[in-house]
């Protein structure tokens, strides 16, 4: 079938879903972003993780993001960056097909679709919503990440890591950081999302598709989010990593409140801080080809519908 004639003076909208578009080609596409974005990232990820460990190993203690990788390339050769990146494979797809897929139907439900206005309550609804579902699916492979990423890890393949984490700590050590995952992850997307709508509403106010204004709205809307929500990433972190400290009260951390509370009293207030910059590094352009590779394959899908 050929495509639908377009009435002349009439812009495509591009944001507006089509009735043959459906829920398949949301979480494709929203697949494809999120493996395109962790598996670029990965390694920036890992320094994050490593400067966020509180008591590490010996040889794992870094005075800055350049001394990082330099130590890490230095004694550990430069695979090691890339060390658990399967994890995130793995995980990621599924995840962020489920992510991108809820957060189209709600930002439907909730009207984000209506007309070309702007809705930031949609978006922030909408990116809440996609976070407490797709976090569910994804923890666990957080988890299995982290555990390869600290330094001295004994883990050489996710299996195996899952094997022994399930082993010596059961299947609760996948989820108690769940809660503050979502305490962070919640406003963290719910920023983003609402800061992305609104970027892109001033950058590209008739919603053409533009692989630039995907960019630059990703990558701004992912810094702003992960400069606030860096405190409690630094507690999940430590929540996920517990099982690897050698601190004894870290290792019987319990959740939020308790892991917040070692972390002042160890480090003070400037505890909450570590890693900000890998953080806001490589989240900035995390997002960035997150939103660009998702709109990108979006588009790629409704043309192939309009096609057909």
């Amino acid at each position: 079938m050929a495509a639908p004639e377009q009435i002349p003076g009439q812009e495509f909208e591009y944001e507006a879903l089509p009735s043959n578009y459906g829920l398949g080609a949301n979480m494709l596409a929203g697949a494809f972003a999120g493996i395109a974005e962790h598996s670029v990232m990965y390694p920036v990820d890992l320094l994050k993780t490593r400067m966020q460990i509180l008591h590490p190993a010996n040889g794992g203690l870094y005075t800055g993001l350049t001394n990082a990788v330099s130590t890490i390339y230095r004694i550990e050769g430069w695979r090691t960056l890339w060390k658990g990146v399967s994890s995130v494979i793995v995980g990621a797809g599924p995840a962020h097909a489920v992510y991108f897929g809820t957060y189209e139907i709600v930002k439907d439900l909730a009207g984000g679709n209506v007309d070309d206005g702007h809705h930031p309550f949609a978006a922030a609804l909408s990116g809440a919503s996609a976070t407490i579902a797709s976090d569910a699916l994804m923890n666990p492979f957080d988890v299995i990440k982290q555990r390869m990423q600290v330094h001295g890890s004994i883990h050489k393949t996710i299996f195996q890591c899952a094997r022994t984490v399930y082993r010596t700590e059961g299947l609760h050590a996948f989820y108690v950081s769940y809660p503050t995952t979502l305490c962070m992850t919640i406003p963290f997307t719910a920023t983003q999302f609402m800061a992305y709508e609104s970027i892109s509403k001033v950058m590209n106010p008739r919603g053409d598709y533009d692989p630039f204004t995907h960019c630059i709205a990703g990558g701004l809307a992912g810094a702003v989010a992960a400069g606030i929500t860096t405190p409690l990433d630094v507690i999940k972190t430590l929540l996920q990593t517990r099982g690897l400290a050698q601190d004894q009260e870290i290792r019987s951390a319990k959740g939020l409140f308790n892991a917040a509370a070692i972390i002042k009293r160890q480090f003070g207030w400037g505890g909450f801080l570590r890693g900000l910059r890998p953080r806001i590094i490589s989240t900035m352009p995390s997002t960035a080809i997150c939103w660009t590779s998702y709109e990108m394959a979006k588009a790629y899908f409704k043309g192939q519908m309009g096609d057909n």
